[in-house]
This record gives structure tokens, sequence and C-alpha cells, in this order.
């Protein structure tokens, strides 16, 4: 069950199998092991490392079923927009001009010219 939850938002999020444990600060094969439930008990520590990586809650990580795919999508699409800002070479430090610009376009949507 773990496995499979491990492995689904690992592959939701874009993560590799090798990226995923050594952001985790775990092997590859342990990490293999506990996605395909041959380790069927990882510790709740290296659990916990794992859902850090990907951004989820422990529990939720723990639970049958806990994540939808819209939700998943949904959170990877910022990811995806954040990586394509870094690539426009804007510094996490910018972030904050750029929300001026932002709420700027976004007020002239909201009160269109009538007439």
């Amino acid at each position: 069950m773990i496995g499979k939850n491990i492995t689904e938002i690992r592959k939701k999020r874009g993560y590799t199998l090798s990226e995923l444990a050594e952001l985790a600060n775990i092997s590859k094969s342990y990490l293999s092991n506990i996605e395909r439930d041959i380790n069927k008990n990882p510790s709740i520590h290296v659990i916990k490392r794992i859902a850090e990586v990907l951004h989820v809650d422990l529990i939720k990580l723990l639970k049958s079923g806990a994540y939808k795919d819209s939700q998943l999508e949904f959170e990877k699409e910022w990811v995806d927009f954040l990586y394509e800002l870094k690539e426009l070479g804007i510094q996490k430090e910018e972030i904050q001009e750029y929300r001026t610009v932002i709420e700027f376009i976004k007020w002239q949507k909201e009160n269109p010219k009538s007439g």
C-alpha cells in the first residue's frame, strides 16, 4: 500500500527513483524495495523524509487512496510553473517584485473598461 502511494506520487511529481532517494537521503535500492512492497515495514523516519521531499502529509501518505489525481496534478502545475520561472532566470528573491505586476493584471481583468 505505502509503496504504491510513494511510486504514484513520485511519478506525478516528476521525480526519478534516484532523485527521490538522493533527496530523502536513502539508498536507491532501499527506496525501490519500499515501492515494490518488498520492504513492507520501513521506519517512520524514512517515510517522513520521503513525505517531506514529496511535499505530502505523512498520515495521508500512509493511507490507502488518500490522494486524488486532480490534487496532485494541480500541485504539479505549480511546480512546473516555478521551474519555468527559474528557466527564465527569475530568482526566488525576485518573485515578490513580480507579484505587483501579477496583481495589476488581475485587477485589469476584474475591472474591464466599459464603453
